[in-house]
């Protein structure tokens, strides 16, 4: 999607191809708050504020689809008052930011397992899930409790049971197939992964999905994670020349 840069952040560039699915893993709350000699709750909460500045860029950029990676199935290992924390950010984030968003016409999608959390957060997860069902500006996936391979043979165990029952032939399970499955049916590959906080991997995020995502890593923390350098990524995203495995034009096979 080429667009002119007309988002404050995009001034001074030529037009860009932004990209149609950006996933974010929002690294670095508790080194940032380190750095200033603060608690690491205070971090999360600067992380909050990052993911409302993000989200509104987003959307004013042309992204169609934003993917912010929450709370991974492991961070559960965290200390429990950390984890509390992050719980109350959810809740605050959505009490607090749901009116706005639904005006701003922001279609809300919650992946991972729910299984786990507290009835009132799955219930406030699925209150902004309806109310802002039937919006289109902006589709804003966040992965909350999710761990990519966790989400894989989820998929798998229900395609058994569909084979099981007679509603699938083994011949029919292909790569396609598979992707319907998924938390992200529906859903775009992301064209961009972005990590925060000079970190370099994936770390269990959207494993299937981003097959041939162009990655791209900042040594920014995640609270200080601005339009300006999302205009960054979208940039070195735009000097990328994308292959899916196919040849470039003097031959060479390409990953």
């Amino acid at each position: 999607m080429m667009v002119k840069p007309e988002h404050k952040a995009l001034e001074g560039q030529a037009a860009l191809c932004v990209p149609r699915h950006v996933a974010i893993i929002m690294d670095g709350n508790g080194r940032w708050a380190a750095k200033r000699h603060l608690p690491r709750k205070i971090g999360h909460r600067q992380g909050v504020e990052a993911v409302r500045v993000i989200v509104r860029a987003a959307g004013e950029m042309g992204v169609e689809y934003l993917t912010l990676y929450g709370f991974s199935s492991e961070n559960w290992r965290r200390p429990a008052e950390e984890v509390n924390d992050l719980m109350g950010l959810l809740r605050f984030f959505i009490r607090r930011d749901l009116a706005e968003l639904h005006e701003n016409g922001v279609n809300i999608r919650i992946i991972g397992e729910r299984g786990q959390l507290a009835p009132d957060i799955v219930q406030m997860i699925e209150e902004a899930e309806s109310r802002t069902r039937n919006n289109s500006r902006l589709k804003l996936i966040i992965a909350f409790n999710y761990g990519g391979q966790n989400e894989i043979a989820s998929a798998m165990r229900r395609i058994a049971e569909d084979v099981k029952a007679g509603l699938l032939e083994p011949a029919e399970v292909t790569r396609d197939l598979v992707a319907r499955y998924l938390d992200t049916a529906g859903v775009p590959d992301p064209d961009l992964v972005i990590r925060t906080s000079g970190e370099k991997r994936l770390s269990n995020f959207l494993i299937w999905q981003s097959a041939y995502s162009e990655l791209v890593f900042t040594d920014t923390y995640w609270p200080d994670f601005s339009p300006e350098r999302l205009a960054e990524a979208i940039a070195e995203y735009n000097g990328r020349e994308r292959r899916f495995g196919g040849r470039n034009e003097d031959g060479a096979s390409q990953a």
